[in-house]
């Protein structure tokens, strides 16, 4: 904040309300400038049964900039999709964006594989806008705010983390995610008391996610709840299992070919499966394990075709063979 009182009124209404309500500020009844923190009113409920010393947290004020840019983000959108605003916008659904949000966020993903730090605080806004817009049509529908959600999120990690913001005790990081899955339970626990059905263990993970994201969050929660190989001597055990009955499906010609076809499928599916947990064991994530390993195969492949190309060739001229050395050769140019 400037601290100026001239430029800090001429802000206030513009700041205060209802912006200043995105960031879960509570007002103190004092100047920002005299206290240079925001106060953020914690109810004791929220630390499940370790309530904080001082109900009211302090958090330093957010940064101006970041506070004005979101706010402006805010009023770009509300623009965009009001009556003279701009027709694709205003066209759009909460169905027909879905695919840019996931398109965002593999751009998001390829700019931190590339280490490209410009390109990926670009990425970062495209995929922020993502949020507003989904907001913005929610407030227009009349069902939340792009403020509740920053709200929600606010309470939700001050919630469980009463080892930061309350008296909890959580000193290392299996200790921090067992107590984050017991006050999960206990806020499944308080909506069974409104009435409300409590959902399932696994319900949290949406099924929208890729396959193997899915597979290993479905995979790390039912073993957080005791559901689990003792050791992953065990998993690996259970891989050569899963092949054997992947090879026996594939061999079986009592079946009909579309009936084969199935049971292949469900027999990859469970191999892929297995090695999803391989991975967790091994405390790799398999997503990105796959995506590096798809990031190399471009990289080789395209080398590959600049040599043949060099000698006049495509892949289709080439024999296996040559492909294959040029294949090794790229693979030492990565040592």
């Amino acid at each position: 904040m400037s601290c100026n009182p001239r430029v800090d009124r001429d802000r206030a209404e513009h700041f205060e309300e209802p912006h200043a309500s995105a960031w879960g500020l509570r007002n103190s009844g004092k100047s920002r400038c005299e206290t240079g923190v925001a106060d953020i009113f914690v109810s004791p409920t929220l630390t499940h049964g370790a309530p904080h010393r001082d109900a009211t947290l302090k958090f330093p004020m957010p940064n101006d900039r970041a506070a004005r840019d979101f706010s402006q983000l805010i009023d770009i959108m509300a623009r965009l999709r009001a009556p003279g605003g701009c027709p694709w916008d205003r066209e759009q659904t909460f169905d027909s964006i879905k695919p840019y949000l996931l398109e965002e966020t593999y751009e998001v993903l390829d700019a931190i594989d590339a280490r490209d730090w410009p390109n990926l605080a670009e990425e970062l806004g495209d995929l922020l806008l993502q949020v507003v817009f989904f907001a913005q049509m929610a407030q227009e529908a009349g069902h939340f705010e792009v403020a509740d959600s920053v709200e929600a999120i606010n309470s939700k990690l001050i919630r469980r983390h009463p080892h930061v913001f309350g008296d909890g005790d959580a000193k290392t990081t299996p200790e921090v995610l067992r107590r984050w899955e017991e006050i999960k339970v206990e806020e499944k626990n308080a909506k069974k008391e409104k009435n409300e059905k409590p959902k399932g263990l696994l319900a949290g993970v949406s099924r929208a996610l890729p396959a193997l994201v899915e597979a290993q969050q479905i995979s790390s929660k039912a073993a957080r709840s005791g559901f689990d190989w003792p050791s992953i001597d065990d998993v690996f055990a259970k891989m050569r299992e899963e092949l054997a009955e992947l090879d026996e499906a594939r061999a079986d010609t009592s079946k009909d070919p579309s009936a084969r076809h199935e049971a292949v499928a469900s027999e990859m599916g469970d191999l892929l499966f297995t090695i999803v947990n391989i991975a967790r064991f091994l405390k790799v994530d398999p997503e990105q394990a796959l995506r590096g390993t798809n990031a190399r195969f471009r990289s080789r492949f395209g080398i590959v075709e600049s040599a043949l190309a060099e000698k006049g060739k495509t892949t289709a001229d080439a024999s296996l063979d040559e492909m294959e050395a040029l294949w090794q050769a790229a693979k030492k140019t990565e040592i």
